[in-house]
Formats: structure tokens, sequence, C-alpha cells
């Protein structure tokens, strides 16, 4: 490749287009003035076709500053996980890896679960090494900063539930035991519910960036090179956190939810308030408060495990944080819903 006064990227493939096996390529670009970044990214894609082709290249006759660069790019490998494609895989080979991956996030899963529950235990002993401002952080971040959205999708989910009732029960003339219905489903069901879910969107996505950026930056690993555990200095106080709050945002969500449905059954079905608040605490009992809370803490300690468990698995890079994210809200819903039909079942079971 001959001397030039100006070259771009284009020339680089009409140069080279020609060339086969057994060639050699020399350049000799001392002399070439401003050159950019297109210019550098030609070369380096010139060079690994010469290399596919198995073409000897002679890099002397470049510029300086040309060479020094052509050598940082090969001393600095790429990031496995960096690439969004790669070649196309067989159905039974994308099966193999969906296998192991669950039976290695199950595997890590059950540990992870482990260091948690040691961690609750050197909680209760008064042993558990982690700053206090960083639980009371957490509790302000999970729960006064969560009403307003709480308040929205309660009071909506009530509306929700008071007309998609009201359409049955004015065939029958019942319209007044809308009450009975949207108090009973947001106390026992729907509260903990629709809380859970905003927090796992809310908290668990967040609780697994955090985690994920400080495992990128090498932050967790330093904690155990100075002796700190992730399950006790990390997690323990996410989990406390929503653990605490859970309960009064799922009372919060139940109020909001029989505000929704009263505001639906005296507006357009003229049931009189005093008829509304009435039937409310006569169909919702104690017993129907505390399942509806339990769930709520249930729901917490699952939403900050899956959080923080795809947070400390989290990779090395930006699209890792991500995934992370993705995937411990992905996680905390599947955990949700197993846990409430679970839970349903039992108190069907021993008819609570």
């Amino acid at each position: 490749m001959s001397n030039a006064s100006t070259l771009d990227a284009e020339d680089f493939n009409e140069m080279t287009a020609g060339l086969r096996s057994g060639q050699r390529l020399i350049f000799d670009m001392k002399s070439l003035g401003v050159w950019d970044s297109y210019l550098m990214i030609a070369l380096i894609d010139v060079l690994k076709r010469c290399h596919e082709r198995e073409i000897p290249i002679e890099t002397s006759g470049l510029p300086e500053g040309m060479s020094a660069l052509l050598h940082l790019s090969s001393l600095v490998p790429e990031r496995l996980d960096a690439k969004q494609t790669g070649p196309k895989k067989t159905w039974l080979e994308r099966l193999g890896e969906s296998a192991r991956s669950i039976g290695l996030d199950g595997f890590f899963l059950t540990q992870f679960i482990g260091e948690s529950a040691l961690s609750m235990v050197a909680l209760m002993a008064g042993r558990a090494r982690f700053r206090p401002i960083d639980l009371w952080l957490q509790i302000q971040a999970c729960g006064p900063s969560a009403l307003p959205i709480v308040t929205l999708i309660s009071l909506l989910v009530g509306l929700i539930l008071a007309f998609v009732g009201a359409v049955q029960l004015a065939l029958f003339g019942a319209e007044l035991y809308i009450a009975d219905l949207v108090s009973l489903g947001m106390t026992r069901e729907m509260g903990a519910l629709m809380t859970a879910i905003i927090m796992a969107g809310r908290s668990g996505a967040a609780f697994a960036a955090q985690m994920g950026t400080m495992n990128v930056n090498l932050e967790i690993s330093a904690l155990r090179v100075m002796g700190f555990t992730a399950s006790d200095f990390l997690v323990l106080p996410r989990m406390l956190a929503l653990i605490l709050v859970m309960p009064f945002l799922g009372l919060y969500s139940d109020l909001m939810g029989i505000i929704g449905g009263g505001i639906v059954a005296i507006s357009f079905f003229d049931i009189p308030v005093t008829q509304f608040i009435q039937r409310t605490s006569e169909s919702v009992h104690l017993t129907d408060f505390f399942i509806g809370l339990f769930k709520c803490s249930l729901f917490g300690v699952l939403i900050a495990l899956a959080g923080c468990f795809r947070g400390i698995q989290c990779g090395r890079s930006a699209s890792a944080v991500g995934e992370a994210a993705t995937s411990a809200v992905v996680t905390s819903i599947v955990f949700i819903v197993v846990a409430d039909s679970v839970v349903t079942l039992i108190c069907n079971r021993l008819g609570i």
C-alpha cells in the first residue's frame, strides 16, 4: 500500500478485496497526515480478514500513533458477555443450557437462602454486622417513598373490583354487597398481592441493580476481603426493611382499595355511606387482616431474597446489571404468585 496524502475507510476494502492466500500485505503510510477513528476501525477489520485468510501483514510502515492503538486493541480481550449476538444454537443445545442454568440457579439459591437464614440467626443473637443507618435508609426507600404509587394502584384496584362485582350483583339487586366483595378481596388477597408486585418492580429491581453495580465495581469482593459477609452487611438490612415496611403498606393498600370501592358504591349505585361502612365492618374480621399481614411479610422476604440474589449473581458488565434487574422482577413475581397460592390453599384447608 503506497504513500498517499488522503485515505478513507473505503479505500481499504478496495485495496484488500483481491488479496488471496500466499500474498503479503505491506503498509507504507509514514507520510499519511491526518487520520481519524474510522480509518482505525477499517484497519482493524482488514487485519481480521487477513488473519482469517492467513495473509502475512507488515505493519511497520504505519504511523506511530496508529501502531500504538493497534497494539493496545490487541492487549484488551473482548468480554464474553459483551456480545449481543452469537452463532445460532440448536434446540437441543438451548434445552441443555436452560436445564443446566436452572440447576445452577437452584443450587446457588439454596446456598443463598441458607446464608440469609444464618444472618437472621446472628441478628437474633445480637451478632449481626451491618450499619443501622443502612437499615433506616432502606426503610425510607421502601416505605414512605412508595406511598404515591401504592395509593394510585390500590385505589384503582378497589374501583375495578367494585365495578366488576357490581355487574353481577346488580342482576340480583344486591349492590349493597359491593362492600363485602371489595373489603374481603382487598384485606385477604388483593391488597397484599398488589403491594408485593409494586415492590417487586420498585425495590426488587433496585436491590438487584445496586448490588449488581457493587459486584461490577468489586465492592462486594472488597467487603469479603475485609471480613464482612454480603448476607450480613448487604442482604440483611434490605430484608429487614421490607419485613417491617410491607405490613404497613399492605394495610394502607387495603384502606385505599376500600375507599376506591366506596367511591363506586356511593357515587354510581346510591349506597349510603353509613351502610357501606356498616357492611364493611361486619364482613371483615381480624383473621382476614392477619392473613393479609402475614402474606405481606412473607412477600417482603421473597422480594428481598430475589433482588439480592440476582444482584450478587450479576456479571461484570453494564448489560449484566440490566439483566439482573429484569431477572429480579421476574423471579420476585414468580415467588409471590407461588407463595400466595400455597398460603391460600393452606387457609382453605384449615377453614380460615
